[in-house]
């Protein structure tokens, strides 16, 4: 594993400090305490350098692996402990089809996106090249202490269905040369060897508008290994669509949700506040009608920012639009938060812009602390799957309940069985759907009379493959409890299969469960003599 940059140990001072300084830590001492009893000439030791002389004693022979220890010493301990860790990665600049009034224009970045937002930054000093972000990434995570074999692809840029055909499939084969750290000569080599390398994907997340979504196009998505997709409802008003010029309508929206469930996609939805438009009271009944149909597994909230190389920044010169106060988008998101039903995970409440670029309304960035410390104030609360995660908390797996929360999308009955700890932790789930009759037609064979799983998901800290820890939900066997439960209630609803949109470096986990290569999915007869 690769130092952090400035994390070296050639220094004899600083690697003496740091041994000291982890002996105490493993003798019981809080990290930050230890760090303050060993200081530098220069200063203090930072993390990164602990990190780095531990590691070096672990390979020297001279220490045992302390995941514990690891664990303290991991830097934001959150980017892992869903269970998986995230790599984002932006396409190059390119044109985009939407003429959104409230879509910043940086010629230097795709469509949407500033050179100051955190991921934007990473891509436009490494030229936007897919392999150099995904291994500067890797080496990054690894020298903070996060592990790195369950990797979730996150694919960022504007509308990547608008993209050239042949620059798809080169980005995408780079990101599994990248992660398998050897080049293929072709996309599906690429994949084959990611089955079995030190870096799997476990999630290949791709952003687009829901008027790109067809039958072909899901078609092309699973042959690139896709497993997710983030789309921009923005609205479920077709008069605050037009007004914010957005170019497509809620039937669009509509059609590419139930298109996309019908081939077994997890789906994340993009919905705007304070569009151009709306008013505080418009947007909360648009936020029902989410639930109604729609059912996005997960949802990005992201307010409306103004922004002065935005169009919608002359409407705001001319008086005809207004950004709601930090205190209105508050007292806005903590009422919709508690709303939020238990199989959606609320992935954010803002985007992560500079403030410097916000030229009126809301410029905290800390809002999601701001919704859950009112939330707290009126003695409500959020029970999306972010908010009830077990995250580092111990699981006794005798104390878990397997519930099944049932409700109706369009075209399909969804199953979401979940295992519970007895104060309403999340410590895994699975994502069964059950297409109904009036299903939209996919085109796809593999999933012809089968009931299709979209998503399973153990809790708790990243665990390499092989490893285990003591209370953690990982590696309990929930994800096989689960497939056995799905495919009961798959049986028993007259499902002759179970189809599985697997991720490339989880196919062998399913493999070893009783499921057959398909064309673009997992497959697994359900009849009791196959």
């Amino acid at each position: 594993m690769r130092p952090r940059p400035g994390a070296t140990v050639d220094d004899p001072t600083a690697y003496l400090q740091a041994r000291r300084a982890l002996e105490a830590i493993r003798a019981g001492l809080p990290v930050e305490q230890a760090i303050k009893q060993h200081p530098l000439p220069t200063g203090y030791l930072s993390k990164a350098t602990l990190l780095a002389v531990y590691r070096a004693l672990v390979a020297q022979g001279h220490w045992p692996e302390e995941p514990d220890l690891l664990a303290r010493l991991r830097l934001k301990p959150v980017r892992s402990l869903s269970g998986v860790t995230v790599v984002t990665v932006l396409t190059k600049p390119y044109p985009c089809p939407g003429e959104c009034v409230f879509c910043p224009t940086d010629v230097r970045m795709p469509k949407s996106y500033l050179p100051e937002e955190p991921g934007a930054q990473r891509a436009y000093q490494h030229r936007f090249d897919p392999y150099e972000q995904v291994r500067a990434r890797l080496a990054a995570l690894e020298a903070v202490g996060h592990p790195t074999d369950k990797i979730e692809l996150l694919i960022l840029g504007g509308t990547w269905s608008a993209y050239p055909r042949s620059y798809q499939r080169w980005f995408v084969k780079r990101l599994f040369d990248a992660l398998n750290d050897r080049t293929a000569p072709d996309l599906v080599t690429a994949q084959r060897w990611n089955e079995e390398a030190r870096h799997r994907n476990v999630g290949l997340v791709i952003e687009t508008r829901p008027d790109h979504i067809t039958p072909k196009e899901l078609r092309r998505l699973r042959e690139l290994g896709v497993t997710k997709v983030q789309l921009g409802v923005q609205s479920l008003d077709d008069r605050i669509l037009a007004l914010n010029k957005r170019g497509h309508t809620v039937a669009d929206t509509r059609r590419a949700f139930a298109l996309l469930r019908a081939a077994g996609f997890k789906i994340v939805a993009h919905w705007m506040p304070n569009l151009l438009g709306a008013t505080p009271e418009s947007d909360r009944e648009d936020f029902a009608r989410l639930w109604q149909g729609l059912a996005p597994d997960e949802l990005k909230i992201y307010p409306t920012q103004l922004l002065p190389n935005a169009e919608l920044y002359a409407y705001w010169q001319q008086g005809a639009y207004r950004p709601y106060t930090t205190e209105e988008l508050v007292t806005l998101l903590a009422d919709l938060k508690a709303t939020v039903p238990e199989y959606c995970r609320i992935n954010r409440v803002v985007r992560d812009i500079p403030s410097t670029y916000v030229v009126a309304g809301n410029k905290r960035t800390s809002l999601r602390q701001d919704v859950q410390a009112e939330m707290a104030r009126r003695g409500t609360r959020c029970r999306c799957i972010r908010c009830r995660e077990v995250r580092g908390q111990p699981v006794q797996r005798a104390a878990l309940r397997l519930v099944d929360f049932t409700y109706r999308a369009d075209h399909a009955e969804e199953h979401f069985l979940q295992f519970v700890t007895p104060d309403d932790r999340l410590a895994g789930f699975l994502r069964l759907s059950l297409p109904l009759p009036q299903a939209p037609a996919t085109g796809m064979a593999d999933l012809e009379g089968a009931a299709i799983i979209r998503e399973v998901h153990v809790y708790g800290p990243a665990l390499p493959v092989g490893d285990e820890q003591p209370g953690a939900a990982q590696h309990m066997g929930l994800g096989t409890r689960l497939l056995e439960q799905a495919a009961a209630l798959a049986r028993a609803a007259g499902f002759r299969r179970l189809a599985v949109i697997a991720a490339v470096g989880t196919r062998q986990y399913y493999l070893r469960r009783g499921f057959r290569r398909g064309q673009w999915y997992l497959v697994r007869p359900l009849d009791e003599s196959a």
